[in-house]
């Protein structure tokens, strides 16, 4: 098979982001905030974790402590103890207390709405800093998750598809090159939710994919799971209802 063209796998690659756009009509950040401030503590507290486990523990961390200040002057211990059930609690615990702290200290208690700022706070990385630029302040962002990094492997939408150990910042610049930036936010959210409902990590549905294209896996293990997918029309494709459901 012919090796392919830059030029053919970006427009492979809007093709199959059109197919993701009818999958996934209206994308959303999974994570539940009323502020910048909010977002930005729910996605340090969701690394390593599931959004769903976050939004069950936010609401009495925000209720008790609704801006830096106040977080910023809590108990680690009590911190600790509401969302001990999110994993590498006392991590994150210590680092949403320091991250109030510098927001008070630095920038008068209003979060940064740029990416220097951002990832100079206590357990913010790019990632992080990505989210809240796009979902809190309307910045272009693409934030680059497993997820992320599994479909767009799976999808060879990178030159380093094969690679065990993929760098997220280069897979930033890559696929952000091939789309405006007023969809990178949209973009990220799109690959996300199709990873978490079809193209799984061990057993990805294959069979409910939307992509018009071979699904080109990494691993042999993989290639078994990643056959071409049953063409459907967009109107009659099953992945779509279900997709929706996804938070």
């Amino acid at each position: 098979m012919p090796r392919e063209s830059k030029k053919a796998r970006i427009a492979r690659m809007h093709q199959e982001y059109e197919q993701l756009c009818v999958e996934i009509p209206d994308p959303k950040c999974a994570l539940n905030f009323n502020s910048p401030f909010e977002l930005l503590v729910a996605t340090v507290l969701s690394a390593q974790t599931t959004d769903k486990r976050v939004n069950m523990v936010t609401p009495e961390l925000f209720g008790e402590y609704p801006g830096p200040a106040e977080l910023a002057a809590a108990n680690p211990e009590h911190v600790e103890d509401i969302i001990r059930t999110i994993g590498f609690f006392r991590t994150k615990a210590r680092n949403i207390i320091g991250l109030s702290h510098e927001l008070c200290v630095r920038f008068g208690g209003e979060v940064p709405a740029d990416m220097a700022s951002l990832v100079s706070l206590p357990g913010v990385g790019r990632k992080t800093a990505n989210v809240v630029l796009g979902n809190a302040f309307g910045v272009p962002g693409f934030p680059v998750d497993t997820h992320v990094i599994r479909v767009t492997g799976r999808l060879r939408w990178r030159s380093d598809w094969a690679s065990p150990s993929p760098d997220p910042v280069a897979i930033e610049r890559e696929v952000t090159a091939c789309f405006p930036p007023e969809e990178w936010t949209d973009l990220s959210h799109r690959l996300i939710s199709h990873g978490r409902a079809i193209c799984h990590a061990r057993k990805p549905d294959c069979a409910d994919c939307p992509s018009t294209t071979r699904v080109r896996a990494r691993s042999p293990r993989d290639s078994d799971a990643c056959q071409p997918p049953r063409r459907h029309s967009v109107e009659s494709h099953p992945a779509i209802g279900r997709v929706a459901r996804v938070n």
